[in-house]
């Protein structure tokens, strides 16, 4: 790919994710992991959530059901966080984890519940101490 898409995979990275934690990322990388980063950020961010079709919104709602659907809880943590900045509501975000669950399995459906509480606690716990 070219720096050109990993400059806007990590535009958009960081409009979703929050600058702190993809800086982190980056910063955090090794020889032995430096070229995955490079990669995420060109191919996922750029090249995929780059893409005009669907709206940040859109994707945001398909990572949760996808993130759920394999078991993947940090990931799917980082995504609902990425979710809410991209407008979701909780209402969406409850109605996505309802259709996860008829399609991949009550099981996926308790767990992605399990984990967006969470992370609800955790940001409603964040914004009350900004106050």
């Amino acid at each position: 790919m070219s720096d050109v898409m990993f400059e806007k995979g990590l535009e958009i990275r960081k409009a979703v994710l929050g600058a702190a934690y993809v800086e982190k990322s980056l910063e955090a990388a090794d020889d032995f992991n430096r070229d995955f980063q490079q990669l995420v950020t060109e191919y996922c961010w750029g090249a995929g959530w780059g893409r005009a079709a669907l709206s940040r919104r859109d994707k945001s709602l398909l990572n949760l059901v996808m993130l759920g659907t394999l078991n993947r809880g940090h990931e799917f943590k980082l995504h609902l966080k990425g979710a809410l900045t991209n407008g979701c509501t909780k209402d969406e975000i409850k109605d996505t984890l309802i259709q996860l669950s008829i399609y991949a399995g009550i099981p996926a459906g308790v767990e992605a519940f399990r984990l967006a509480r969470e992370v609800f606690a955790e940001v409603d716990s964040a914004g009350a101490g900004t106050a």
